[in-house]
């Protein structure tokens, strides 16, 4: 499963980058997320490892991540290292400078585990996963836009 959104921002890279670095601020706009700690004192950089748990379905998918990418008010990406729920998972968010302000991409990429039962609900999971960061989308848009 992929999914790709991407929204306008009336704000610069630098007014939007701080709802994608800071933990507390990530939990405000990605409201699905119940935890994002970095584990240890290595963090905002590649390598940092950090824990991640998201309600998915009524359940709570625990998921251990490492940063994979970290460039600030430009881009951050993360991959699972290990979890339950998914066999996979990756997420890379970038911010681009615009002539009105910046364009916020977020993509999502995940193979679910249980094999052929696990494909056939991949389309499923795809569709409500873009349901949801499109509502996240739109609560960053308007939490960078607040002056």
């Amino acid at each position: 499963m992929k999914v790709t959104k991407s929204i306008e921002i009336d704000a610069a890279p630098e007014k939007t980058w701080p709802f994608l670095a800071e933990p507390d601020n990530i939990l405000k706009l990605y409201f699905p997320l119940q935890k994002f700690e970095y584990i240890g004192e290595q963090c905002q950089e590649v390598g940092a490892p950090f824990d991640f748990e998201e309600k998915v379905a009524g359940r709570v998918m625990k998921l251990k991540c490492e940063v994979t990418e970290w460039e600030d008010n430009n881009a951050f990406g993360l991959k699972m290292t290990s979890g339950d729920m998914m066999k996979s998972y990756e997420e890379r968010w970038t911010v681009k400078p615009t002539d009105s302000g910046s364009r916020f991409t977020f993509m999502e990429q995940g193979e679910l585990p249980y094999g052929f039962v696990g494909r056939m609900l991949g389309p499923i999971a795809a569709r409500s996963s873009a349901s949801t960061i499109e509502k996240m989308l739109q609560k960053l848009k308007a939490l960078a836009e607040e002056d």
